[in-house]
């Protein structure tokens, strides 16, 4: 089952027909999943939604995959939504919420993204992956390859976790160690496979990862019985999440789930590499690449994203902000989430709570919205970040 209806260019509009393989438009451009968003409404109902199988496969009606044998499922999706009460309470916030990513496959948000991605792949007939990743992304994908007896080909950044660089040999993958950001690894993969028959995978660069990763938003709107949250706080690297998401709840209002209201986006980056939140301050389209990045949070270390003027524009018609945190500070949230919610975190999780008290402390939050903290990724990935942090709980 397939009612995808076309693909189309994020920028110059150009349509394409399903069912085909593509990475990005002739234009540069990242490509959008369309579908037939009527069709889909008959069947895809808020209000019978809960028979269906706990993963994000049960929003199909809006998944790309045609054929249900071509579906690579570890269990991905349908996190929990956990209610920070005693957080909530210490802070004077009336309903804040953890979208705990980390009970993904793999133990991140990346997990959603590529199932369906590598999902597809497989479908259209794609058998030899390759994706450039900070750690997560990388992970993930050599589980769904894995699953499909597909070969995968990772590129990372030396100082790349030990946790991501193992989980990726075990399943399998080809894993190399690239000197620098994901940015320099994404070179030397463009390199090293431009005369084979490799595909890439790289955020934005083909249109299916996004269409796994915008089932956040549909899950955080059935989680809250139908209600649109006033508030997404969302750590930001590549931005598919976010972006992912703002096509979410568009196509959620097509399908009749919601109205035209909005959440208001919040990005946050590390004060070390902080390309969107700099465009976001200056007025900007586009971002400019962020020279040395340096964060102890890998997944917020891009220095440049192909879907910067995307995420700039869900900000801005969200009446959303960039806001960037520092290392110290996401840490110290980190270590405040697992004490008074029992959850271990990513730093990457720990920047939106950062994130948080700056937007309550600058006026941007009254304190009474429903508010949505995303902790994208398992802390128990990121143990040699952590453990100091253990050692030393006053530091």
């Amino acid at each position: 089952m397939s009612l995808v209806s076309h693909l189309e260019c994020t920028r110059c509009g150009k349509q394409f027909a399903p069912g085909k393989v593509y990475n990005l438009c002739p234009c540069g451009s990242p490509l959008w999943v369309r579908y037939d968003l009527r069709q889909a409404a008959a069947t895809l109902r808020l209000e019978e939604l809960a028979p269906r199988p706990p993963n994000l496969w049960r929003y199909r009606e809006v998944l790309p995959v045609a054929k249900d044998s071509s579906i690579l499922c570890l269990g991905e999706g349908f996190t929990p939504l956990l209610r920070a009460h005693r957080l909530g309470k210490k802070l004077g916030l009336e309903n804040l919420y953890l979208k705990d990513e980390a009970a993904n496959p793999t133990g991140s948000f990346k997990a959603r993204g590529l199932a369906v991605a590598v999902s597809m792949a497989y479908e259209l007939g794609v058998r030899r992956l390759a994706i450039p990743s900070a750690g997560n992304a990388g992970g993930a994908l050599a589980a769904y390859a894995a699953k499909a007896g597909l070969e995968a080909a990772i590129f990372m950044p030396e100082a790349t976790p030990a946790a991501n660089r193992v989980e990726c040999l075990l399943f399998g993958a080809e894993v190399v160690l690239v000197p620098g950001s994901i940015k320099d690894c994404a070179r030397v993969m463009r390199e090293r496979l431009k005369d084979a028959d490799w595909f890439d995978v790289s955020t934005l660069r083909e249109p299916y990862r996004i269409e796994g990763k915008k089932t956040m938003a549909y899950e955080v709107v059935e989680q809250l019985g139908g209600r649109v949250p006033e508030a997404i706080i969302y750590p930001t690297g590549g931005g598919t999440g976010l972006i992912g998401m703002w096509k979410a709840f568009e196509e959620m209002e097509a399908l009749g789930w919601i109205g035209k209201r909005r959440p208001r986006m919040f990005a946050v980056q590390a004060q070390g590499c902080a390309p969107i939140v700099r465009a976001f301050a200056t007025g900007g389209e586009a971002a400019e690449e962020w020279l040395s990045p340096e964060t102890l949070a890998s997944g917020l270390r891009v220095p440049s994203a192909i879907g910067d003027f995307l995420m700039l524009r869900a900000l801005r018609e969200s009446r959303g902000v960039a806001l960037a945190v520092s290392d110290h500070d996401m840490l110290t949230a980190l270590r405040e989430l697992a004490e008074t919610e029992g959850v271990i975190t990513s730093p990457e999780g720990g920047a939106t709570l950062a994130a948080l008290k700056k937007l309550v402390s600058d006026g941007l939050l009254a304190g009474h919205e429903t508010i949505i903290l995303f902790l994208t990724a398992s802390g128990f990935k990121y143990l040699e970040v952590l453990e100091p942090l253990a050692s030393h709980p006053e530091g």
